[in-house]
């Protein structure tokens, strides 16, 4: 496998005005996590995919875990877009039509990361290191949470939500819900679909 030093001087002395390889970089690492699994991810079947050498993904990754947590930073919009937009979705709407729409795309991320995360698990090394990467830009599952828990907070100041409703319980429900029927589905195979707003009602009727 080519260095990090040699992989950096030898792309970086022909990038000149070449376009960037990260983006394609990306897409074939996310490829070959959902057909191989975290340990079929090596510099040699990326550089073959993209294809490119292996000194080019060492231009723009350091190492395979900046490569994976990269993978999953291209996957947040899935989830992130809709969360956001519910900052601006008090008393619009209906409360289960907005949390439908949250959760769906929690689903959505989900789908395209289980396998990565459950493969992460079984790497001690790499597993250690992305609880450390979360835990220092401020990132997890729990900021998903909070902004659910805030919009239902919102909405419960508007009386759109019976303030008898626990905001932080009912939003872990949903984040929770998302990843649990999108894991048993990824293990056992596609069954009858999430009843998404079923769930949501269920949730923020208490």
């Amino acid at each position: 496998m080519v260095s990090m030093n040699e992989g950096r001087e030898s792309e970086g002395g022909r990038r000149g005005g070449r376009p960037s390889r990260r983006g394609e970089i990306v897409s074939a690492a996310t490829k070959l996590l959902r057909e191989r699994g975290l340990n079929g991810v090596t510099t040699r079947a990326i550089a073959a995919s993209v294809p490119c050498s292996e000194g080019a993904i060492y231009v723009h990754f350091k190492d395979r875990l900046e490569l994976i947590l990269a993978v999953l930073e291209e996957s947040l919009p899935e989830m992130l877009v809709p969360l956001h937009a519910l900052k601006e979705k008090a008393g619009k709407a209906t409360v289960e039509e907005n949390l439908t729409i949250a959760t769906e795309g929690l689903m959505r991320f989900h789908q395209k990361v289980v396998g990565m995360l459950c493969s992460l698990v079984t790497d001690p090394e790499l597993k250690m290191r992305f609880r450390e990467s979360l835990g220092n830009q401020g990132r997890g599952p729990e900021r998903g949470i909070a902004t659910l828990a805030g919009y239902i907070e919102q909405e419960k100041e508007l009386e759109r939500v019976s303030r008898e409703v626990d905001a932080m319980n009912a939003a872990q429900t949903l984040m929770a819900g998302a990843f649990f029927h999108v894991f048993t589905e990824e293990l056992f195979g596609a069954r009858d679909g999430m009843d998404v707003a079923g769930m949501v009602r269920a949730a923020v009727r208490g």
